[in-house]
């Protein structure tokens, strides 16, 4: 079961699939995750800590991903080509990244 942080999360991000960041509530973003509202602002201090914490775990996946890409491929230039080739992926899948 996931934490309230990461369920509030993952439901900021739900949500900013369906909407821009302007249109997303705290409120429905709290319902959304099951908790209240005062626990979403406990846990982020408000709707900028949370966008800086969405961010923060796009970027922490995708230097995870770089990583892997770095540890699988041989030498510098496929090293350079594995590091290319996630990047495409992860921004083609991921419009925080891509951002």
């Amino acid at each position: 079961m996931p934490t309230a942080r990461e369920a509030l999360l993952d439901a900021a991000r739900a949500a900013l699939a369906t909407r821009p960041w302007p249109a997303v509530r705290m409120v429905d973003v709290a319902a959304a995750a099951g908790v209240s509202r005062q626990t979403l602002h406990n846990e982020f201090g408000g709707k900028d800590g949370l966008a800086r914490a969405l961010v923060g775990r796009a970027a922490d996946t995708y230097l995870a991903g770089v990583e892997r890409a770095l540890r699988t491929a041989g030498g510098t230039g496929d090293k350079l080509a594995a590091t290319a080739a996630w990047t495409v992926r992860a921004t083609r899948k991921d419009e925080l990244v891509r951002g």
